[in-house]
């Protein structure tokens, strides 16, 4: 078995959306309310990314993002900009809203704030790549503002191959007519993330991480209680998982020395609400040994995430990132506490592999629990806060993996 990947990811990281500027926030309002060109958007925007690749930079932090700062949403418009894929909220009219999967966490959540999703997308054709990336560009300016020889570093975060399609109720992602079943769908879905993976590695891209709050959600009992209810579904949320786990695969085969990661996000909206709770305990073992990535972004910021017990299941080859900083508000944590965190988790590590506790620290690494901006607003916390909770990131990964980036 060979070794679990290094530098990415590194010992102090991030998840990849930043608090953005009130100046870029407003912009970005005013070019969608047609009250300002997109022309205008590009300084505002290239001026802010440069900005905060400087305070990564300044905090230590190698897997520089743009803070998500050329997206309205965590997801962007991959699934958008794809040939066959239409945004049915768009349509004069409306459209029936009884698509949804009711005790999805995120749909859950909107229903009872007495609203939808504010992105309702389905396929009405054939899903296919158009050959132009949504997530191109975002790359392209990231390499003028790093050496060349950190461009590897540079991280792209990626939408959940399942992000329009479990929020939906069963065979409700396409209109009739476009697939016959789930495995039509994900198969064309693949194919357009093969196309998409292809362009941004030939670019360059060598750091990949998939923003995914789908996988997470079958640790939570209400929605597992929901499923079973469900008359419509066709097969059990295992079976779901399944299916999940080997549509994810076929969409990141990749070359060996493109890193891939996975965030399992229980949910980042208004105000910093979260979507789901429930420990990993349910998913571990599939999801550490079926799913092939390299590391996993896990959250472990509050108790609703359960205990480190699941990390015994964490093959050699294989890292976890330990979100123990909260990124949904200014309080600032113990960095003992921590760092005594972190050493708790990396014994059970240990335990299921009969490793050290040492040679466990190897493949673990540390960063807050989620973005501080998912969406547009951001988080309730402040600029400095966020710089502080970086900065507490890169002390934790100091006092355990001393002169490790």
């Amino acid at each position: 078995m060979s070794s679990a990947p290094r530098n990415p990811p590194f010992r102090a990281e991030h998840i990849g959306s930043l608090l953005r500027p009130e100046e870029l926030v407003k912009k970005r309002y005013a070019v969608a309310d047609k009250s300002a060109s997109p022309d205008e958007l590009v300084p505002v925007e290239q001026k802010a990314v440069k900005e905060v690749v400087k305070l990564e930079q300044d905090c230590g932090i190698h897997s520089i993002t743009n803070g998500e700062y050329s997206r309205h949403q965590f997801w962007g418009t991959f699934f958008e900009t794809l040939e066959g894929m239409e945004e049915v909220n768009m349509r004069e009219g409306g459209y029936d809203q009884s698509i949804f999967r009711a005790y999805a966490p995120d749909v859950k959540s909107f229903m009872h704030a007495k609203t939808i999703p504010n992105s309702v997308t389905v396929a009405t054709g054939k899903i296919k790549h158009t050959g132009k990336s949504s997530f191109l560009p975002e790359f392209e300016y990231l390499k003028t503002l790093v050496p060349e020889s950190e461009w590897k570093n540079i991280k792209l975060t990626l939408t959940s191959p399942s992000w329009y399609h479990f929020r939906y109720g069963p065979k409700k992602a396409y209109v009739d007519g476009v697939y016959e079943n789930d495995e039509q769908y994900f198969k064309d879905v693949a194919a357009a993330y093969q196309t998409e993976l292809k362009i941004l590695y030939d670019a360059g891209l060598r750091n990949g991480q998939v923003d995914d709050p789908n996988l997470a959600y079958f640790c939570s009992e209400a929605m597992l209680e929901g499923w079973k209810k469900d008359k419509e579904n066709f097969q059990t949320a295992d079976e779901q998982l399944d299916a999940y786990i080997s549509f994810y695969n076929d969409c990141l085969k990749r070359p060996v020395d493109f890193h891939m990661g996975i965030h399992l996000c229980r949910g980042n909206y208004l105000e910093g609400r979260h979507f789901s709770e429930g420990a990993y305990d349910r998913i571990a073992a599939k999801l550490f040994n079926n799913l092939n990535v390299s590391t996993y972004y896990l959250e472990y910021d509050t108790p609703r995430a359960g205990g480190f017990e699941p990390l015994k299941d964490l093959p050699k080859d294989k890292n976890v990132v330990l979100g123990v900083v909260t990124s949904k508000s200014p309080k600032l944590e113990d960095q003992k506490e921590m760092v005594e965190r972190v050493y708790k988790a990396a014994d059970y590590v240990a335990e299921g592999s009969g490793q050290s506790r040492e040679e466990a620290l190897q493949r673990l690494c540390v960063s807050p629990q989620c973005g501080f901006a998912s969406h547009a607003e951001g988080n309730p916390l402040g600029y400095e806060d966020m710089k502080k909770k970086l900065q507490l990131v890169r002390s934790i990964a100091d006092e355990v993996w001393p002169g490790q980036p």
